[in-house]
């Protein structure tokens, strides 16, 4: 809990994995509620990993239930035009980037891997250091 607001962070493969290994009506609608909880349940990596039509339906589902009444904020690799890749013959995936996108701040980050720009850095400061021990 954070300012007393309830967070939830899990990945998309963790969440739809989760949820697509329940083999029960009763087992999926109470693992879709502990999802739907959360004030802000924050979705990572949507777009690195295709998914099945059953794990597009399973995340409108979620979507869903949380339209309207809770904030949901999703991190992808991919513009929306993009998704119908992601959930290869999906009939949700319209529908379920309406709802993400309706009452949304969409945010595009263009440049640098971070993690690339890091990872350079480090490697830099390792030759720089090299460098100084054969001086």
């Amino acid at each position: 809990m954070i300012r007393g607001h309830t967070v939830r962070f899990t990945t998309a493969g963790e969440l739809l994995g989760d949820l697509a290994a329940l083999d029960s009506d009763t087992a999926l609608r109470r693992r879709l509620r502990h999802y739907a909880a959360p004030d802000l349940l924050v979705i990572d990596g949507i777009g690195y990993l295709s998914y099945s039509n059953r794990h597009a339906d399973l995340l409108f589902e979620l979507v869903s239930r949380r339209y309207d009444a809770k904030s949901t904020v999703v991190t992808t690799n991919k513009p929306f035009s993009e998704w119908p890749e992601v959930f290869p013959n999906a009939a949700c995936v319209v529908s379920l980037v309406d709802r993400l996108v309706h009452h949304s701040e969409v945010i595009s980050i263009e440049g640098e891997s971070y993690r690339l720009k890091e990872a350079e850095e480090r490697s830099w400061q390792r030759g720089r250091q090299q460098r100084k021990k054969k001086s």
